[in-house]
């Protein structure tokens, strides 16, 4: 090896040699973090969390995109990411060096517009949990980290030599990003059946009560207890289903979400509500779809129990 060779490799920085090996790690965790949560979906289980916001999270309007679970878009987009980090270092320079280098030029800057786009998504995302469904995910705050860091790891981890036709590119991705965000969700807040004057309603209960059900549901109500809810909440709906209609019109219903009919979100946040739904039993918080006998039990009722759901 030549002393200049050996002069221009010490001059190269550190993160500038190995930046497409950081890429490809950052851009691996997350395509194995979404991958997990999509299997989990798909296959109906509940993703492990030491917090009850993401099932809160994950079960609400934003994490599914045109009939998908976002999370298959964040597995494409971080394997997507993945191969252009580590792509083009499986070629040699040696036997092909001008595909070598034109891959080298694109797939950089492929990677700064897939990391600017994923970090203003996941940015949007994180606005929308602070302040629309009010849970806390670790998934998400780990997957937007991650994205900050693909983005970050891009700009400084070459040199780039038009930084003004970077900026240009920059703001463009930007508007698309934003617009296609609000396109996206667009509906997320429209009415999918019957809307309230103040807001909206979960879906119809389909199930009958018996006469079990609704001298629990008037228990319940008696000693105070309240379930806590979001209008869009698929296991607040399960929940609901086993009191059947006539009965749970008797229970103490909170909703969460803001934009949610007769919405209390200040309650909610007052209660320490982390998941839904939640149940207010004798000043104790009990989460997740609890079957009849069990609220019965730690309701104290004494009444009949041939619930019919």
């Amino acid at each position: 090896m030549s002393r200049s060779t050996t002069r221009r490799r010490k001059q190269t920085p550190w993160l500038h040699r190995r930046s497409r090996y950081i890429l490809g790690a950052i851009a691996a965790v997350g395509a194995v973090l979404t991958g997990y949560l999509f299997l989990s979906k798909v296959f109906g289980g509940d993703a492990a969390c030491p917090v009850g916001g993401c099932d809160i999270v994950l079960s609400s309007p934003y994490a599914s995109v045109f009939g998908l679970p976002l999370t298959l878009f964040g597995f494409l987009a971080y394997a997507g990411m993945a191969v252009l980090a580590l792509g083009p270092l499986a070629v040699q320079a040696d036997t092909n060096k001008s595909l070598k280098i034109t891959l080298e030029d694109w797939s950089w800057l492929l990677l700064f517009v897939g990391a600017l786009a994923m970090t203003l998504f996941s940015g949007y995302l994180m606005y929308v949990l602070a302040t629309d469904i009010q849970a806390v995910c670790p998934y998400c705050i780990v997957s937007a980290v991650s994205s900050l860091s693909l983005l970050l790891t891009t700009l400084l981890g070459r040199y780039w030599d038009d930084i003004g036709q970077l900026a240009f590119i920059g703001v463009l991705v930007a508007v698309v990003t934003l617009v296609g965000t609000g396109i996206v969700y667009a509906d997320v807040n429209q009415p999918a059946g019957e809307v309230a004057v103040d807001g909206e309603l979960p879906p119809p209960i389909t199930t009958t009560s018996g006469e079990s059900e609704i001298a629990l549901a008037q228990h319940l109500t008696d000693i105070g207890a309240k379930k806590y809810s979001a209008y869009w909440c698929p296991h607040c709906h399960e929940q609901q289903r086993l009191f059947g209609k006539e009965a749970f019109d008797y229970v103490d219903y909170v909703e969460c979400d803001p934009s949610g009919a007769n919405a209390q979100p200040q309650v909610c946040r007052d209660a320490g509500i982390e998941g839904f739904p939640s149940w207010d039993i004798n000043g104790e918080l009990h989460s997740g779809v609890i079957p009849l006998d069990q609220l019965a039990d730690l309701s104290g009722y004494t009444g009949p129990r041939d619930f019919k759901n």
